[in-house]
């Protein structure tokens, strides 16, 4: 599937964006995938869904995407519209095998993507400036896979890499675009309340 990751450019107008996250229960036996979808221009949310799934494969690092994707991916079917660029609290190309979970959802449902994780997974970066907007290459053996960005002044960046559909410097741009107040962009932000509020929910 690594193959069929276009890291160009391939997405149309952006009307709609949406950000997905997962979060466990307390026991550990479920999780809870949020998609929200907001209107690009206001970010005001506009759609949102929760799909709760039992947990059926073990915590490996690296291999995330066979413990989440299916529950992202029922959470994005249920979606009374379709979003034209989704947020991944993830990684994308920066991955030990070049193809992380927004990766995954970005080739399975065929939307484009953007991994915006909160730790890196792989390579390494020289932090970038203080400012807002400030960035430097992350990079692992000899290839630039993602960017450390600072989304906020004097805040912990986020490392932002293509997932599917897009390539790194229209990433970085939407990613900050869409993250004018916190650390994190507020699809990504929102459907981890989404899913956090669900998770309350379980056992």
């Amino acid at each position: 599937m690594r193959a069929r990751v276009e890291r160009r450019d391939r997405l149309g107008p952006v009307v709609r964006v949406a950000g997905a996250d997962v979060a466990y229960a307390r026991s550990g036996k479920a999780l809870c995938a949020a998609v929200v979808v907001l209107d690009a221009r206001t970010l005001a949310t506009v759609a949102q869904h929760v799909a709760v799934q039992p947990v059926t494969f073990p915590y490996i690092p690296g291999f995330l995407t066979f413990r989440e994707a299916p529950a992202v991916e029922d959470a994005f079917a249920g979606l009374p519209l379709r979003p034209d660029l989704l947020l991944v609290d993830a990684h994308g190309v920066a991955h030990p095998r070049g193809f992380g979970l927004a990766c995954h959802l970005g080739v399975v449902l065929d939307v484009p993507t953007i991994g915006v994780a909160k730790t890196v997974l792989v390579g390494s970066s020289l932090p970038p400036g203080p400012c807002r907007g400030d960035r430097g290459p992350l990079l692992h053996e000899g290839e630039v896979v993602g960017a450390t960005l600072r989304t906020r002044a004097g805040v912990a960046p986020v490392y932002v890499s293509t997932g599917h559909r897009i390539g790194l410097e229209t990433a970085l741009r939407w990613t900050l675009a869409l993250a004018p107040r916190f650390r994190l962009p507020e699809p990504a932000r929102r459907a981890h309340a989404a899913a956090t509020a669900a998770r309350a929910l379980l056992p």
